[in-house]
């Protein structure tokens, strides 16, 4: 059995190449063309909840046999930004994950909303003459920027580097320029992180640093790996929800009416963007250190393994008609921030921004729609969003 998660239909439609999986090998081993290294896709709902919540899979590269670190990690100069609770198990994730969120909390979220208010109406303000333009480039990445800069404490004269760095690690044009830019935004967060260790502010880099728990304290080169993991995983992520939320919502132009009638839908329609075409199609790697049978397959030990959140939040057994988008859906069992230890600890901040964009296109564009220009789904096996969302207004 085929399955091109790699090729050009994919790109244009995954949807159907998942539904077979579902059905003929929800448990599939396939081969990356990029890395040329075997992946093995979990792709029904029930079996992706299995696989986040169990332990037996690692997330700690460190783990792994040399030939399989060799195998799946290249790029040796990330490796200084990468001792961050994505890449550990218990008990250091567990500890890592509760200092973050001594700071990373929901207060301190919601405090951000005037902020992303303010900086939407900004964007926005100067494509009223425009008329038409691509969400992507003009707005659904230019907000999340913004928004981790001020939230993370950037200074106003740093924040083109800062974005620089950022579009770099998105979509990197080759290997050179991704390891160029690794060493330049490691130098800068080391300096900047001892420029806050003085000068403490109220942003989340000085709260970082301030979080404690029984004495313990995220070391420099923690608090830059976490730094570089909000930056990394608010930023694509994001930007993508926006542009997907755009492209989902104006291709059911019945579904925008609705909205604009009854905008106490607003967190609802949120959600189903998020089931129906989350930001983030597949999770990281997990590899078993040991031989482990799953879901009646046996995967050798080292062997990537990753779960399908696009394909479970499109699995009949757990949505009706998954594949029609409706804003009035239950969608809240979506698997769009994963799942259990892991689960994305950003899913607040993420809705909110998704939430503050819509409402304000909306609003400023009463005639809002798509150009009917032909889009596609990026390349790569992790994030999910189109190349473009052309609109007119």
């Amino acid at each position: 059995m085929s399955f091109d998660l790699w090729g050009e239909q994919a790109h244009l439609d995954p949807l159907p190449i998942l539904a077979r999986m579902r059905a003929e090998a929800p448990v599939a081993r396939l081969l990356d063309p990029h890395q040329g290294a075997p992946e093995w896709v979990v792709t029904r709902y029930d079996d992706v909840v299995e696989l986040l919540r169990d332990t037996r899979f690692s997330k700690d590269k460190r783990k792994l046999p040399a030939g399989a670190r060799e195998m799946y990690f290249r790029v040796s100069e990330l490796d200084a930004l990468d001792k961050h609770m994505l890449f550990s198990d218990p008990p250091e994730h567990t500890r890592l994950r509760s200092l973050v969120a001594k700071a990373f909390t929901p207060r301190r979220i919601r405090e951000l909303r005037p902020m992303i208010v303010e900086s939407a109406r900004r964007l926005l303000e100067p494509l009223r003459s425009r008329g038409e333009a691509d969400v992507l480039e003009v707005f659904a990445f230019a907000l999340p920027i913004t928004v981790l800069a001020e939230l993370m404490g950037v200074p106003v004269e740093d924040q083109d580097r800062f974005q620089g760095w950022t579009k770099t690690l998105a979509a990197p044009p080759d290997f050179d320029s991704l390891r160029r830019m690794a060493v330049e935004f490691h130098d800068y967060l080391v300096e900047f992180v001892e420029r806050r260790r003085r000068e403490p502010t109220g942003d989340l880099t000085s709260a970082l640093i301030e979080a404690e728990e029984l004495g313990d304290r995220l070391g420099t080169v923690e608090l830059i790996s976490m730094l570089f993991l909000l930056i990394a995983a608010g930023y694509e992520t994001t930007g993508n929800l926006i542009g997907n939320a755009v492209w989902a919502l104006l291709s059911h132009p019945e579904q925008v009416e609705r909205l604009r009638g009854t905008p106490a839908l607003l967190e609802s329609a949120v959600e189903e963007v998020l089931r129906f075409a989350p930001p983030v199609k597949n999770t990281i790697g997990a590899y078993p250190l040991a031989d482990v049978e799953f879901c009646g397959q046996v995967i050798p030990a080292g062997e990537k393994v990753v779960a399908s959140l696009l394909s479970a939040n499109h699995d009949p057994s757990r949505f009706a008609d998954p594949d029609r988008f409706d804003i009035t859906r239950s969608a809240d069992k979506h698997l769009a921030f994963g799942l259990g230890s892991h689960f994305c600890l950003g899913a607040q901040l993420a809705r909110l921004e998704a939430a503050v964009a819509v409402e304000a296109l909306l609003r400023e564009f009463p005639k809002l729609a798509l150009t009917g220009e032909p889009t596609r789904w990026k390349e790569g096996v992790f994030v999910h969003g189109r190349t473009k969302v052309g609109v007119t207004w």
